[in-house]
Formats: C-alpha cells, sequence, structure tokens
C-alpha cells in the first residue's frame, strides 16, 4: 500500500514538474511582450542608443535560448525520473504488466523527445531567431516538428494519468489490502476462536 502511495507521488511529481515547466515556457515568451508594451523609463532610454527593433529581436532571442536550455534539462530530468518511476514500479510495487509498459511507454516517449525532436527544434529555432525570412518548407517542418512534440507531450500525460488512476484505483482487490484482510483467516493465529 505504501509503495504505491510513494508511486502515485512519484508520478504526481513527474506530470505536475511538466505542468510547470510548460507554464514558464509561456509566460517567458509572453515577457518580452509586456516588456515591450509598458518599457521602464530605463529601457525607454536604451531604445534611444539602440534601435527598438533590433533591441527586440534580441529579447526574443534571449527568451527563446531560455526556453530553449529549460527544455532540454527538463528533458534530461524527465529521463532520470522517468526510469526511477519504472524501476520503483517494477521492484517495489505489485502492479502488473499494463501499467509497466505504460510507464515504459513514457520513458521512451520522453527519449524520443530528447534525442530525436528537440535536438531538430532547437537547431530549426536558432537559425530562424535572426533570418531575415524563412522559406516556406522551412516555416512548414518546424511546425511540423513543434507539433509532433505537442502531441508526443499530450501522449505522454494521457498515459501517466491513466497510470494514475490504476495506482489510485487498482483493478480488483489489492494485494496489500487482501493480505492484511485474509492474515486473521490463517490458522496458525492462536486468537481466533474455532
Amino acid at each position: 500500500m505504501r509503495s504505491r502511495r510513494l508511486a502515485c507521488l512519484l508520478l504526481g511529481l513527474w506530470l505536475g514538474a511538466g505542468l510547470l515547466m510548460a507554464w514558464v515556457e509561456a509566460e517567458n515568451r509572453r515577457s518580452v511582450d509586456r516588456l515591450l508594451a509598458q518599457p521602464t523609463p530605463g529601457l525607454l532610454l536604451q531604445f534611444k542608443v539602440v534601435q527598438r527593433q533590433p533591441a527586440t529581436q534580441l529579447l526574443r532571442y534571449l527568451a527563446a535560448e531560455q526556453d530553449r536550455f529549460w527544455l532540454e534539462t527538463w528533458e534530461t530530468i524527465q529521463l532520470f525520473l522517468g526510469a526511477l518511476f519504472f524501476f520503483f514500479l517494477l521492484f517495489a510495487t505489485k502492479q502488473g504488466k499494463f501499467s509497466l509498459a505504460l510507464a515504459l511507454l513514457m520513458l521512451l516517449i520522453v527519449a524520443a523527445q530528447r534525442f530525436g525532436l528537440t535536438p531538430e527544434i532547437v537547431s530549426r529555432g536558432r537559425v530562424a531567431d535572426f533570418a531575415a525570412s524563412l522559406s516556406r518548407r522551412d516555416r512548414v517542418q518546424s511546425q511540423v516538428l513543434e507539433y509532433a512534440y505537442l502531441m508526443t507531450d499530450l501522449a505522454k500525460y494521457t498515459l501517466g494519468l491513466i497510470l494514475g488512476g490504476l495506482l489510485i484505483w487498482p483493478h480488483g482487490r489489492s494485494v496489500d489490502a487482501g493480505q492484511e484482510i485474509y492474515q486473521v483467516d490463517k490458522a496458525n493465529h492462536r486468537h481466533i476462536n474455532r
């Protein structure tokens, strides 16, 4: 029973931190627009020295680089967290093959994101940051990669929610609870009057 609770905690940390990282990325992108919409007096002075357009482009580049750094860092953390979660389910709980398959599939999705999608998204993003104009083909390819990343992330969270449901509401009778209840019926327990 305690191991299932700990598995729920690990899964909740994984999913919750992922939502936090998505929020940080969205806020990071919006922060440049907020800053430019209501510039401070010091920023207005800098815009007199440096033209507004190059400064805006530089601020957007900085926000994009921070997003890339956090994305790569978070995916590396997810690889370790996902492996820890999978091996915890394998060795410390009595979860079935279906739960283990879901956890392994989540880990494989993170590995595909980290080693397949993210390097390509990062390299294309760095090229696009200072490009005067991108070809239609490059824009479409970038959009396809970002869509693929979004769909794999959505699949990972869907699998995580299903797995969380299996951990919270186990199918059938729980082995841990069953051992607690049926121990009383064993013949070698002297406190039962027969």
